[in-house]
Parts: structure tokens; sequence; C-alpha cells
């Protein structure tokens, strides 16, 4: 990675906030990326990073990628990221999680977070205790309860959009759909595929999650090492970043890429690499939106109202559809038409804004 200074100029972050309270073993980033439409706002993920820059980058590119995701999906917010460095296994604790709700609270409100890799409801409760800017929370506290589900919809939501686009046609039955990641997401996600008729394989690193799958519906199970070259219609990535790059890109053989793990590209070239092959890429800020969109309902006016979030989610689908439209007719790379949607949202409110403050026309 370039200097940090570098890399913010070149995407325009507004901040990045070192945390560290040693009496806990508190070590994390915060970083904001644009708050044009509101607040920063990004769930709070705890990985073992190989190192602190890796933290830190990992926390930027995030936090842009919520910037972009609110943006395409007609949500007023602002995108941030919060990343707690430690074994989620081994290093969480109370006081961990309440002494981050205090550093957000010292934010004023600059941004608000929620769950994430590595996190749950409960370390949501925890930072509940010291700020109010916790929107994942649940539904005894006010908020949406788990979000897993929500965002499964979504991905699912935008692979039929996908399949209409490649196949004719919307329906997912006796489509092969390779998952994976059997995670919060993954795990839901497979059910949904069992649901619509489609022929299911999945993959993971850990025994107990295929265990737990395997368990509640007949799937095939593949080797994780494996599973990315794998035959199939479609390939559903559910786990960490950068499964799209230049060792997997000609392994691929796929007609459609869909799923929720964030940063699929590990460079933006291996989108163009995906076009050149003639596969059909869904970015992974459109179709995983499902869950923000679902959980920071609570945030409207009334409080979360569980329909309104649903069909707000299911309109990932029309999103995905004019995104395929706009990659189209443009010419362009999907990853590409993505940003174009959300950026040129951003920029209509960016000089509505503007002109409103000299007075020349009304918000």
């Amino acid at each position: 990675m370039e200097s940090i200074f570098g890399y913010m100029e070149r995407y325009d972050y507004e901040n990045v906030f070192l945390c560290q309270d040693r009496t806990v073993g508190l070590r994390a980033v915060i970083a904001i990326h644009d708050t044009t439409l509101g607040p920063a706002t990004g769930g709070t993920r705890m990985w073992t990073y190989p190192s602190e820059m890796e933290a830190i980058e990992d926390a930027l590119r995030l936090a842009r990628g919520m910037t972009y995701k609110y943006a395409a999906a007609g949500v007023n917010l602002g995108g941030g990221k919060c990343v707690v460095i430690g074994d989620p296994r081994r290093d969480k604790s109370e006081m961990l999680f309440r002494a981050l709700g205090r550093f957000i609270h010292r934010l004023g409100g600059l941004y608000i977070t929620g769950e994430d890799v590595g996190t749950t409801l409960r370390e949501m409760e925890y930072m509940r205790m010291e700020t109010p800017y916790v929107v994942t929370l649940p539904a005894s506290w006010g908020g949406a309860g788990p979000i897993g589900g929500a965002t499964a919809f979504g991905v699912v939501q935008g692979m039929k959009a996908c399949a209409r686009a490649v196949y004719g046609s919307d329906a997912l039955e006796g489509r092969t759909v390779t998952v994976q990641g059997l995670g919060a997401v993954g795990s839901e996600v497979v059910p949904l595929l069992v649901k619509e008729g489609a022929r299911v394989v999945v993959a993971d690193i850990d025994p107990e999650k295929v265990q737990a799958v395997t368990d509640r519906v007949r799937v095939e199970v593949a080797d994780p090492d494996e599973v990315v070259g794998r035959e199939a219609d479609i390939f559903c990535p559910c786990a960490l970043g950068g499964i799209i790059n230049a060792e997997t890109v000609p392994a691929f053989r796929v007609r459609i890429i869909c799923g929720s793990a964030n940063n699929q590209l590990r460079e933006e070239r291996d989108g163009d690499a995906l076009e050149a092959r003639g596969i059909l890429y869904a970015p992974d800020y459109i179709v995983n939106a499902g869950g923000t969109i679902f959980d920071t309902d609570r945030l409207n006016p009334g409080g979360f109202n569980r329909e309104r979030a649903m069909a707000n989610v299911a309109r990932i689908y029309e999103t995905m559809s004019s995104l395929i439209r706009i990659a189209r007719e443009e010419r362009i790379p999907t990853y590409r038409a993505a940003d174009l949607l959300a950026e040129r949202r951003i920029e209509a409110v960016r000089k509505a804004r503007l002109l409103a403050s000299r007075g020349e026309v009304p918000m």
C-alpha cells in the first residue's frame, strides 16, 4: 500500500482514527470515507491482521465500500468502518468493546457502527452501554436483530437479476451454484437457494460450519481449495475479500459471480479481466447491501419496521438490473457501472447542497 495520506488523497477520505487502550488490549482503526449523504456508518470487524498497516488498509477500503453501498442503495448515510485487531475467538471482552464504544462516542455521531465479521449482537450491546451510535442491536434493544438473513435475501435478489441478464430468466431452479463461506450470510444464502430449486455446492474451511448447514439442507460439499475452479452456473463468494484476483480469474468456470463477501476484487483490473472473459460480476457492495438496508431502517421515523425494511432490501433486484443496463449501454465493466451509480448520486446531493447554501435552489 502507498502512504496513508497518499491513499486518502487518491480516494478522498475524510478521517482515520487510531484507538488504543492497553488496560483492555484494545487496538482499533476507525476510517471515515465520505459524509456527504449523512453520518459515516459501517460495522465493527474483529480480525487477526498480520500487521497494523494491513488493518488500516482494510478499514480504509471497507469504509469506501460503505459510501458506495449506501449511495447506490439510496440510503442517506455515509461510509465508515471500524476494525479491531485481535482474535475474535480469544480476545473479546466486555471491557474491550465498552472502551471502543467510548472512543466512538467521542466522535459525536460522525460515525455509527454495527455488527460485522468477528463481532456479534453481544458486542453491540457492550458498545451501546457507552454510546447511542450503534445501529445493529437485538430486537429487545429496539434494533432489527440478526441481519444475516436480510443480507442473504439481498444476495439472492441480485443473483436473480444476473440470471435474467445472462440466461433470459431470473429463475434459479436447476442452476448450479457454488457457495464459498458458510458464516452468518453464506449459511443463510444456502437454504434460500435450495428453496429456489438450485443445485447447491458448499465449501468452508471450518468443518463445523459445513456440518451445521448440511444438517439443515441437502447440498453437495466441495473441497475449499477446489471450489473456485469448480464448474457451475454461478459462484457465490461469502468469505473474506480478494477472492477475485490474477490467480483465480483464469480458473473460474462460471457465467456469474454474485456473493456477499466484501472487496471481492483484489484490484480493479481483475474486474476488467472478468469482463473480458464474459463473466457477469455482481459488485459486492450492491448485492450485499441487504443487511445494512434492513439494519439502518431503525434510523427512519418511527423506528424499525420489518415490512418496510424487507421491501427496501428486495429493491436490490432493481438496482442490479439498472447497473447491468448502464454497463451495457456505456460498454464498461459492472464494477465501474456500480461506482458511477453511486458517484452520480453523491455528486447530485453535493451539488444540491452547494446551490442551497447560495440560496439558488431549495434543498
